[in-house]
């Protein structure tokens, strides 16, 4: 980095010195480990709730298919046994932190190929196993790959892996969203019946879970997490998971306090709900409304696709130039009034340019928004001796909004119609603005200024 002649302080970096961070290669690591990440997510989610829908399951079964996500919820009760852990052999050869990467990444191809075979019109009980299994491994991914993430980058490179992260987690999400979808619509072209169509696509989504797979192996285990090895040989493994347990928890509550502390955690659940009331039934929606598979997917992967990183940048810029709080606001309200561009979409009906407004606009302001709360999120976690067991409980409290209270959106849908859904969508998001407003002016968020570059 340059430095200032006058002040001897560092300078602002040029843009070339800016973007040469993405390319190096811990940043790259966590760039392609972002997207072994984003990539299950849909395959218990939004894919399988649109091939529920194509083969005829009802719109109550298929919003209780939500309650599959019930592992990214719990998952901070098992992030200590990651922490305090190690995986036999695997550990030795690999490290402790890539040791579970790969187990678990090996569990999460299994899954999928699993819950490929199984049919959603038939077998709706085998379904929400296959789908449990895969959101369990996937949690499991999560808790590790945030470990890495947080353990092996630099201060100066956090940033940057952050904002990789996000954006590669995201076409994760669209590799198994709209990327599954063409794939069925392939296989179905090839001859393959509809069941068989959607079985080949699981395996093939499958097959991606080595871009995961190959990335640890080439990675190297972070010098944090071999210092923990060390420590590891000094303890017993219930004393080590006594100690991550009560450390986390302890930390995290004295901080702002156990009533404050309790507000904030609601505030997590709460935030990105709007995003998921409507995101369970965008799929069913666009079914209902009479768009084809291919349709449906061209907008999601074209514009769609388009809009995501556009506004993973307009929220980077707006991280970066503004408050915490504001940037959270700014995210906020935006997620929440772009429900109404479906609500628009439902009263002209079958509309392709409305659908491309529509997913355009949501897919450009949900990143915003992820934007701002994966850094709010990452400023809550203080103490870098619990920030992998932190992480996974607000990240778990995060997905209630997507498993539980989402639960109940076909049986909303199918009670108010569309266009009233969305409106309905639109006003989940006013709690957590609300929260955000108390939170401020209770002073919460001035220790959580970031440091500026």
């Amino acid at each position: 980095m340059a430095v200032s002649p006058d002040t001897g302080a560092p300078s602002k970096p040029t843009f070339l010195e800016a973007a040469a961070v993405y390319l190096k290669p811990r940043v790259l690591i966590v760039l392609f480990l972002g997207f072994s990440s984003g990539l299950p997510l849909a395959l218990s989610g939004s894919t399988l709730l649109f091939w529920a829908a194509e083969v005829g399951v009802n719109l109550k079964t298929i919003g209780l298919f939500a309650l599959v996500g019930t592992p990214y919820t719990l998952k901070f009760l098992w992030a200590p046994i990651v922490d305090a852990l190690d995986v036999p052999v695997l550990a030795r050869w690999l490290g402790r932190r890539r040791a579970w990467l790969l187990l678990t990444q090996l569990l999460l191809m299994a899954a999928i190929l699993f819950l490929g075979m199984s049919d959603p019109a038939t077998a709706p009980g085998v379904v929400a196993l296959g789908a449990l299994m895969v959101a369990a491994a996937s949690a499991t991914q999560d808790i590790v790959v945030d470990a890495f993430r947080i353990e092996s980058l630099d201060e100066s490179e956090q940033a940057a892996g952050m904002a990789s992260y996000v954006a590669a987690y995201r076409v994760g999400m669209l590799a198994s969203s709209a990327g599954a979808l063409y794939v069925v619509t392939g296989f179905q072209a090839l001859g393959f019946t509809k069941s068989g169509a959607w079985s080949a696509g699981y395996a093939a989504m499958a097959v991606l879970v080595v871009v995961g797979m190959l990335t640890t192996l080439i990675a190297t285990e972070p010098e944090k997490s071999r210092g923990a090895e060390a420590a590891h040989a000094r303890e017993t493994p219930l004393a080590r998971l006594k100690r991550t347990v009560s450390g986390a928890f302890v930390d995290f509550f004295e901080h702002d306090g156990f009533a404050l502390s309790l507000l904030v955690l609601v505030f997590v659940v709460l935030y990105k709900f709007t995003d998921a009331l409507a995101g369970v039934m965008t799929g069913p929606f666009a079914v209902d409304l009479g768009f084809s598979r291919t349709d449906y997917a061209n907008i999601v992967k074209g514009v769609g696709l388009i809009a995501l990183l556009a506004g993973g940048f307009a929220g980077g810029y707006i991280a970066r130039a503004l408050p915490l709080a504001v940037s959270l606001l700014i995210g906020g309200i935006l997620q929440s009034v772009a429900n109404l561009a479906f609500s628009m979409l439902a009263l002209r009906g079958h509309d392709l340019l409305w659908l491309t407004v529509a997913i355009t606009v949501e897919n450009f302001t949900s990143a915003i928004g992820t934007v701002m709360f994966v850094a709010y999120l990452s400023a809550l976690c203080r103490n870098p001796l619990h920030t992998a067991t932190q992480y996974a409980l607000l990240t778990a409290l995060a997905a209630v909004g997507r498993t539980y209270l989402s639960a109940a959106a076909g049986y909303i849908a199918a009670a108010t119609g569309w266009a009233w859904f969305f409106v309905i969508c639109m006003l989940a998001g006013l709690p957590s603005l609300l929260l955000l407003w108390w939170l401020h002016a209770q002073g919460h968020f001035r220790t959580l200024a970031p440091k500026k570059p």
